[in-house]
């Protein structure tokens, strides 16, 4: 079973500290608050990610889980991992408030939506930005030839282990909405 030490603290993060918000941008849903509901029709291009407190000299890598597969009273199943993108560097916003985080390099685990079955409550799909460690060698991570990552890589994933693996340190903001 998947320890969830980092996700609880992530979610506290936001509560205590509104700067710690990672700006999401999805669809026609141009600034997610967190815990907003986006149907899943919305919500199945990859997010565009801003931070205003990025710093410039730093590379950020983003996770996104889905902490409630298959359904949120009996998520057995979860986390399920939605989306792995390390290299994301910051520019500056157009509009000059933060920084955009946009990324070149290939995907660890590609973007999937959210993908509730029905007649599931909403599930939470949460958003971990995190430094990425200077020696970080995305190309050890990504799948041979860029091809989608399996549901079987995605379900019960361990954040917690995975932070440890990568020695990722503390979330730098985190971000979530809700879908079905």
């Amino acid at each position: 079973m998947p320890t969830s030490n980092s996700i609880k603290a992530a979610l506290s993060l936001i509560e205590s500290d509104k700067s710690k918000v990672l700006g999401l941008s999805i669809g026609k849903h141009a600034s997610i608050e967190p815990g907003l509901h986006i149907p899943k029709a919305d919500a199945q291009s990859e997010p565009e990610i801003s931070f205003a407190s990025a710093s410039p000299e730093k590379t950020y890598l983003i996770i996104n889980l889905d902490l409630d597969a298959p359904f949120p009273s009996f998520s057995v199943l979860s986390p399920a991992l939605h989306w792995i993108q390390s290299d994301l560097k910051p520019t500056p916003a157009t509009d000059g408030n933060g920084f955009t985080l946009k990324s070149a390099a290939p995907f660890i685990v590609n973007y999937i939506g959210p993908g509730p079955p029905p007649p599931s409550a909403p599930h939470r799909y949460v958003f971990f930005l995190y430094e990425q460690p200077e020696d970080f060698d995305a190309k050890k991570y990504a799948p041979a030839g860029g091809k989608p990552v399996g549901i079987s890589r995605r379900l019960r994933f361990d954040l917690d282990a995975w932070e440890k693996k990568l020695r990722l340190g503390p979330v730098v903001a985190v971000n979530y909405f809700n879908s079905n």
